[in-house]
């Protein structure tokens, strides 16, 4: 059995082969550091968690690299805003994504390079497009470099469209530009612009193009070609398309393989922070356990688009709760000894499906069931072969509790703590029952209701869940 995915390029389901057998390069564009990323920023994260994890599981060693865009025309804007340097505001907002994927039990890239650090590499890529014809320097003295669109035959080939139906984006500046569609390289510094927000370069003082700052750091860290490149669908075009156009153009492979998640949506919208319709990973995380707003967005699957609401994570915190109820029911407890033997075939199948979570996430149900049956049956080696199945699909998609990456997050540490009080609260209302004292019992029980746990009176003793 192998594992095919979507590649966005050919538009079809395709076998992955990764370019050197056992080990895979993935590079998935990070977040500009404007702003504390929303759900819909996130869901990338957690898309190529999983990716990384399955094809870990499969035997493969991964490498991740995800770049941190730290120098942009909406950092200059929002940090003049705000009365503070531009490398102060996207600092604090770099901390908040690395908050943002703890929070959400992702494992780090291996590498998260800055834009700002790599201006050298730049330059140079700029310069060697410039010596094959399919750049130019503005010749209007604005210091601007643009890529030459129409000298390269192949450009619209990822999002598959030619450059004769294309028009030229409505704020697009056309100034010193051969053709409107042309994009920029490399943005010589504007009057006003702080100092510290240029560098020199042979067409003068500036900074770099968006689409430019990817294609150097993705090379130099994973080579002139690469097993993977993704990111969110809003950056198949233009973003990923000219980073295609200009690494091609250098002389490079560049991508074998390209996937783009799609949407968390709002009434239907894309999820923005121009829209004001976001909803802040720090904020969910406090209202909802972290581990339901992973589930939330791990459940379906990533090319379909996920509308957000309190509806959906109130269910998804249902869901978790059921799973979690059979792990407590069957004795689960520290960190899982995956085994992919125990893997059930059809959960292997439905990843094998171009990361099919859908399929996966109802055999985790259907395994659970199974398991419930098995433990009320007093069948305790069909409950343990359950449970073993259970928190071995839970590794693939980042949701066992007991996983090392949720008491990173600090959830372990919060959770014994909770259970160490619940459980001597229980122990007095065991005492008062064991007096007769039902006024107490009850007033207890419902004290304990109110502030959102359940307490079950079972033959094996007293149950509780959130």
């Amino acid at each position: 059995m192998s594992f095919h995915l979507y590649d966005e390029r050919s538009g079809s389901l395709t076998e992955f082969v990764p370019l050197k057998s056992g080990e895979v390069s993935i590079y998935h564009c990070g977040l500009t550091v404007q702003a504390p990323p929303h759900l819909g920023h996130i869901r990338k994260e957690v898309v190529f968690d999983v990716l990384r994890r399955w094809l870990t599981v499969r035997g493969n060693r991964v490498k991740v690299v995800a770049n941190v865009t730290d120098i942009d025309d909406k950092i200059l804007a929002k940090s003049a805003a705000q009365g503070i340097e531009w490398y102060e505001l996207a600092y604090a907002m770099e901390l908040e994504l690395h908050h943002a994927y703890l929070a959400l039990g992702c494992q780090p890239p291996n590498y998260e390079p800055r834009a700002t650090g790599h201006i050298p590499e730049m330059v140079e890529l700029v310069e060697v497009l410039i010596a094959r014809g399919h750049a130019y320097p503005a010749t209007d003295g604005s210091g601007d470099v643009y890529f030459d669109v129409l000298s390269w035959p192949d450009y619209g080939e990822l999002s598959n469209q030619r450059v004769t139906d294309m028009a030229p984006a409505a704020d697009a500046d056309p100034r010193g530009k051969r053709d409107p569609r042309d994009f920029a390289l490399w943005k010589g510094t504007k009057q006003g612009e702080p100092a510290t927000a240029s560098w020199p370069s042979p067409w003068g003082r500036g900074r770099p193009g968006w689409h430019l700052e990817c294609s150097a750091m993705s090379l130099k860290y994973l080579g002139s070609e690469f097993d993977i490149h993704g990111g969110g669908l809003d950056l198949r075009f233009p973003h990923h398309e000219n980073e295609l156009a200009q690494s091609r153009a250098a002389g490079h492979g560049f991508a074998k393989y390209w996937m783009h998640n799609a949407f968390v949506t709002m009434a239907g919208e894309k999820m923005s922070k121009s829209l004001g319709n976001s909803a802040l990973v720090g904020e969910v995380t406090r209202q909802y356990e972290p581990r339901a707003v992973r589930l939330y967005l791990v459940a379906p699957h990533y090319r379909s688009a996920i509308e957000f609401s309190p509806t959906s994570l109130t269910e998804a915190s249902a869901q978790l709760a059921r799973i979690d109820s059979f792990l407590e029911r069957a004795g689960a407890s520290g960190p899982v000894e995956f085994d992919l033997a125990k893997l059930p075939i059809e959960f292997v199948a439905a990843m094998d499906d171009d990361l099919g979570t859908p399929a996966g996430v109802a055999v985790i149900f259907d395994t659970v069931k199974q398991g419930n049956r098995a433990i009320d049956a007093g069948d305790r080696g069909a409950a343990e072969e359950s449970l073993g199945q259970v928190r071995a699909m839970l590794h693939v998609l980042g949701l066992d509790p007991h996983d090392p990456v949720w008491a990173a997050a600090g959830g372990a540490d919060l959770g014994g703590v909770v259970d160490g009080l619940v459980d001597l609260v229980l122990a007095q209302r065991s005492q008062a029952r064991a007096r007769k004292d039902w006024t107490t019992a009850d007033a207890i029980r419902d004290q304990l209701a109110a502030i959102g746990l359940t307490i079950e009176d079972t033959p094996e003793g007293v149950r509780w869940s959130i």
